[in-house]
């Protein structure tokens, strides 16, 4: 038994022995992450400079752009260091930092998407109404509960991360705070009833939202004419798409920290835990970047502000 006070490190056991390959490992991950550091950025700066692009639905896409590189820079530097490293270990402050980073980024990535399907709602199913009721305040104060709640909530989880520790190994390539429970030696039920309870019911309220928001866009589209149909098709796409994707990649990461998921190999469960907080920050920028129309064409400071890209 050991006091967590005294701990220095902590073993990262998920590390697969690959000299061979490192540097290419290596290449790889430093190559993503360039990637997701300029994508993200550049959109952002995109719709910062752009006054036509000073709209609700792109003020909560750069707040959900800021996320990814938040998220992204909790995980991707650390694995850099540790591919090139012998011995796979992290020092105990900087462990429950990225505890602190991996949890919070994704809630605020379930609450961004929620308060997304919101403005999706209000654009579509409320167009006149649209601007008196996604006002500037609105925005800011939908925005800041988006932020601050997780950061709260992981403030007060860190304060019941165990003190007494049999052991100081993390069978993953990351820290998170299920892998750090499990170390404990003491009764750690009031941490997992917290941590299940913060967990679900961000899901929950998120899921709860999006769920709402888009059935009752769905019966607006079909009663609706075609052209109605088509443009919320095209402006409800990506956020869909990337629903879906992070509630996969959610789902599983979920899954293998509070279940035994020996049974799938080793390197899929390497794959899909790195998929939880590298997918996102890579397919976000992509399927915006791509798909909306104001932000794809490249004279957005010729054009005349318009409404929404639900009108494109």
């Amino acid at each position: 038994m050991i006091n967590s006070s005294q701990v220095s490190f902590f073993f990262m056991t998920a590390y697969i022995d690959s000299t061979a390959l490192t540097y290419l490992y290596f290449v790889v991950i430093l190559l993503l992450y360039v990637f997701i550091i300029f994508s993200n950025v550049l959109l952002i700066v995109v719709i910062c400079v752009n006054s036509s692009l000073h709209e609700p639905m792109y003020m909560f896409l750069c707040s959900l752009f800021v996320n990814e590189l938040y998220g992204s820079s909790g995980l991707f530097p650390f694995l850099l260091v540790q591919i090139l490293s012998d011995v796979h270990i992290i020092s105990a402050p900087l462990c429950l930092l990225q505890v602190f980073v991996v949890h919070s980024y994704g809630a605020v990535e379930f609450l961004n998407l929620a308060v997304m399907s919101y403005d999706r709602y209000l654009a579509i199913c409320y167009p006149l109404q649209y601007n008196t009721r996604m006002t500037p305040k609105k925005i800011a104060v939908l925005i800041a509960l988006a932020w601050l709640y997780p950061f709260v909530a992981m403030s007060f989880m860190m304060s019941l991360v165990p003190v007494k520790l049999c052991r100081n190994q993390i069978n993953k390539v990351y820290c998170d705070m299920h892998s750090l429970v499990k170390l404990a030696c003491t009764e750690t039920a009031l941490t997992n009833i917290y941590g299940l309870t913060a967990t679900f019911s961000t899901i929950f309220i998120s899921l709860l939202l999006i769920l709402y928001t888009y059935i009752k866009i769905l019966v607006v589209c079909f009663s609706g004419s075609k052209q109605t149909r088509q443009k919320a098709l095209n402006t409800c796409t990506p956020h869909l798409a990337s629903i879906l994707n992070f509630s996969f990649a959610g789902s599983f990461e979920i899954s293998q920290s509070r279940f035994n998921m020996s049974f799938l190999p080793n390197v899929l469960r390497i794959f899909l835990s790195l998929y939880f907080l590298t997918a996102q920050p890579l397919f976000n920028p992509l399927m915006y970047g791509l798909k909306m129309s104001k932000i794809r064409n490249m004279d957005w400071a010729l054009k005349p502000p318009t409404h929404m890209d639900a009108t494109d």
